[in-house]
């Protein structure tokens, strides 16, 4: 009941398209055969406390296993020896199987390891869940990521790369400043004494770090930001079919003031230090601050080719503008890990969230969903 002016007469058209080529998926009722594949827990792991699997490492393991016994439609088999993998790998060729690639330690329970694990997958042919070699040796290269970002036109922290054989730092920017080894995830080598206010404490933390995990490896030193520390996680696989979790702020409000406000390795893995008490609870954003978080993840989920389940770690400036950290695809799927705080905020239970990552990565096969 609009006059628009010139138009006298007005056609109205409705037209339904059948596209045959399309597969209708629907739920499977078949059991589906899982093939969890998991660190080896009779060898050392230098990113562990201790070094090796403790009890924390076995009970985390069990709750996992307990979880995906709650899906009658699952057939589970889980393998941990990685001597034996790749003959265990290759007699699963030819199986309707789906291997849920658990494996963050690396194979040999080496990070740097991490993508060897989907390209033996690759190479025998087997289906899996999770990113691919690729995008895996992306990631793990936090420079790299800086670089493709800025290129991309996505904000981040003004940083300084230093060789191995550097032996002169100069800091474009002021401080504070964070040093943290360029490669490795699970926040190795990022402790209270990263974050560092002077020229000496910079020129202390290059030394202990390269003290600590060798003098052939670079670093980054990346100015500190000063806001709030945020985690945006996706299920699926941007642009096709995926999932955005509540965005989560880390709450520092029972740190001591004195101590800097980071989510590093203390954080994680060391029950007897203040850091230990860091809690991850939704984020207090704007509507832009939020918009912009999600436009830009999803953009860095396509163009590094993160698949199934990634995390992306950000940090809002003096204005509020957020900044990227790092991505990290095949994100820590511990019952206790950033990725299922997240799903916890709706609602989401842990075993849950598993199915959810599983049915991500059959729908990118094309096969039904569980």
């Amino acid at each position: 009941n609009q006059d628009l002016g010139m138009m006298s007469r007005r056609i109205l058209v409705k037209a339904a398209i059948k596209k045959e080529w399309t597969t209708k998926k629907s739920s499977s009722t078949k059991e589906q055969q899982i093939v969890v594949l998991l660190g080896d827990p009779t060898r050392p792991d230098i990113i562990k406390p201790a070094n090796v699997f403790d009890s924390d490492d076995i009970h985390t393991i069990d709750l996992l296993k307990q979880a995906l016994s709650e899906h009658k439609d699952l057939k589970v088999k889980y393998l941990t020896n990685h001597d034996s993998l790749i003959s265990d790998l290759k007699s699963l060729v030819g199986q309707d199987v789906l291997v849920f690639n658990l494996c963050d330690e690396g194979l040999y329970n080496d990070a740097f390891k991490e993508l060897h694990v989907p390209a033996l997958l690759e190479s025998v042919g087997i289906p899996y869940t999770g990113s691919g070699p690729r995008c895996l040796a992306y990631c793990y290269d936090k420079s790299l990521v800086r670089g493709l970002a800025t290129e991309m036109g996505i904000p981040v922290a003004q940083a300084f790369f230093a060789q191995p054989e550097s032996t002169t730092i100069d800091v474009p920017f002021n401080f504070p400043a964070i040093v943290k080894p360029n490669f490795g995830d699970s926040s190795f080598g990022i402790t209270e004494q990263s974050v560092v206010n002077t020229a000496g404490e910079l020129l202390e933390a290059v030394t202990r770090i390269r003290a600590d995990f060798g003098h052939d490896k670079p670093l980054l030193i990346e100015q500190f930001l000063p806001g709030a520390d945020l985690s945006v996680g996706i299920i699926g696989t941007p642009p096709s079919s995926y999932q955005v979790l509540p965005i989560t702020q880390e709450d520092y409000s029972a740190l001591p003031g004195d101590l800097p406000q980071i989510c590093g390795y203390e954080a994680k893995w060391n029950p007897e230090s203040p850091y230990w008490n860091i809690k991850s609870v939704r984020a207090q954003l704007t509507p832009e601050q939020n918009n912009a978080l999600i436009e830009w993840s999803v953009m860095l989920a396509e163009r590094l080719e993160c698949r199934d389940y990634t995390r992306f770690d950000w940090r809002l400036d003096a204005e509020g503008t957020p900044h990227l950290l790092e991505v990290n695809p095949n994100p820590g799927w511990c019952w206790d890990g950033h990725l299922a705080k997240m799903a916890a905020l709706d609602n989401i239970e842990y075993s849950q969230l598993l199915k959810m990552i599983l049915n991500a990565s059959l729908d990118r096969l094309g096969r039904d969903s569980l």
